[in-house]
């Protein structure tokens, strides 16, 4: 089955489509003039607006259910409108799989084979990009790094330049990297064993506009809120950890490039991220954040959290190569965009009178 040559008569199903990349993707395709069915929970508090955001913007395009994955027949029913599938729906926090796993299997991994199943038992090729993590590969505890410039540096010097690759074996930890690895080896599989035509993109650290940041989930957001507020930043670790962020519409280009590109990239996982050129550290972030809305942020810090990496970067030559993928946007450039547009969402000035918050552990 081909990509998007001609508006589907059946609607795209996003599942997840009023969180965060979910509603950004589905924007991205009734924009397009594609017809989008959203299957949501709306279980995360504050996507009810991003929601109204899709349906105030596409009357005609957008039409919604109330769902969740973990409802077979209600996903099912879902899955057989569709034409192309983008599965973002999932419980996306670490912090929260440690307190519920048994949850967190049922949302990531029993979610997704039900998907995966209902496409299987309706006899049609329906395209379905999942949504995975970098989680897969562990906290990459054997690399040895270097701390310089308040970051993290690899000694190996082919993933100091590069990032980590699709070549790197998985190493899931944590039940949420567990239920996210296990989904994404599901997904791949169901094109090996069953021909659906599916892809996988494990992706770093996405952040931009309609993204309800929390502490747990969507930090760079969580970090400007907080600084907007003149509330204090807690850091996990020593802040010197390195991620490489990228803007959310650099994202959806690659979802929506994986889907016209589906039969040439079935069964096959990519590594998504903003790569060397989008790498920092929290500590940077931050400060950089400060000089953007006038304000020194408070720095809080409290013990390393589980499985969490010191350094991942996205190799991205993989996906760029294949996909015809532009360069993505500068970071500093998106992050001054975020800041724009979570300021003018909470009525907040960039600037503050509000006096200098002292960092301190």
């Amino acid at each position: 089955m081909s990509g998007p040559a001609l508006v589907a008569r059946s609607p795209v199903l996003v599942t997840g489509g009023a969180g965060f990349i979910g509603c950004n993707i589905a924007n991205r395709l009734a924009t397009e003039g594609h017809d989008v069915l959203v299957f949501d929970a709306l279980s995360r508090p504050g996507v009810e607006r991003n929601l109204a955001w899709l349906q105030s913007r596409h009357p005609k395009r957008i039409s919604f259910v109330r769902g969740d994955v973990r409802d077979e027949d209600s996903l099912a029913g879902a899955a057989r409108q569709a034409s192309a599938v983008f599965h973002m729906a999932a419980q996306v926090a670490v912090t929260t799989s440690m307190v519920d796993p048994r949850e967190d299997f049922d949302i990531n991994i029993r979610g997704t084979l039900h998907l995966l199943d209902a496409l299987r038992q309706s006899g049609r090729r329906v395209p379905l990009v999942f949504a995975s993590t970098n989680k897969v590969y562990g906290d990459l505890a054997d690399l040895d790094f270097t701390l310089g410039g308040e970051a993290y540096h690899p000694t190996d010097l082919v993933i100091r330049d590069h990032g980590i690759s699709e070549a790197r074996p998985l190493d899931f930890h944590t039940p949420y990297g567990c239920s996210k690895g296990a989904a994404d080896q599901y997904v791949l599989d169901y094109a090996r064993s069953f021909g659906l035509p599916t892809a996988v993109l494990r992706m770093s650290c996405i952040y931009g506009e309609r993204q309800m940041g929390t502490e747990d989930q969507g930090w760079v957001a969580h970090f400007l809120i907080r600084a907007l507020e003149g509330e204090p930043i807690t850091l996990y670790g020593d802040g010197h950890q390195v991620r490489d962020i990228l803007d959310v519409s650099d994202a959806v280009d690659a979802y929506m490039a994986a889907w016209r590109n589906i039969d040439r990239i079935a069964g096959r996982a990519f590594n998504l991220g903003g790569g060397p050129s989008n790498a920092i550290s929290l500590r940077q972030l931050v400060a950089f954040m400060g000089k953007t809305i006038g304000r020194e942020p408070a720095l809080h810090f409290s013990d390393w959290r589980a499985g969490d990496q010191r350094y991942f970067v996205a190799d991205t030559r993989h996906i760029r190569q294949t996909l015809g993928l532009n360069a993505p946007k500068p970071w500093r450039e998106g992050v001054a965009n975020l800041a724009a547009w979570l300021a003018q969402e909470r009525g907040l000035p960039l600037a503050t009178e509000k006096p200098l918050l002292r960092a301190h552990a």
